[in-house]
């Protein structure tokens, strides 16, 4: 148990590094990934308004993807994300990739967003 703490203390400092680095603005605002072994959860905030501007998940029932821990549920929820940010308005984002490496489940979102029409 005490190898898996130190794996999650890891990850949240690679995360508070990148958070550093990443601001959501309301012009290009950000796009927070995170995934569990079951889901990804992915938010576009504005971090000066303090509010969440869009969200998909794979937890959510309206997303439709059945079992929510692979990548091609990943994908989903990239296009879903992109198309509920253009109906927001949002065509700009900084993403944000929460500490995990830009592989597999994260990087079939960004991916998948990118092709929905966001760009980053």
């Amino acid at each position: 148990m005490d190898k898996h703490k130190d794996k999650v203390n890891r990850r949240i400092k690679r995360h508070k590094a990148v958070r550093g680095r990443t601001m959501g603005t309301p012009s290009r605002p950000r796009l927070a990934v995170y995934k569990s072994l079951k889901h990804i959860h992915a938010q576009v905030i504005d971090d000066l308004a303090g509010r969440t501007i869009v969200a998909a998940s794979t937890a959510e029932p309206a997303a439709g993807t059945g079992k929510g821990g692979n990548c091609q549920a990943a994908a989903a929820i990239g296009t879903l994300l992109a198309q509920r940010c253009k109906e927001a308005g949002v065509k700009a984002v900084a993403f944000d990739r929460g500490g995990f490496r830009y592989h597999g489940r994260v990087k079939a979102l960004a991916e998948a967003a990118r092709k929905g029409g966001l760009a980053f």
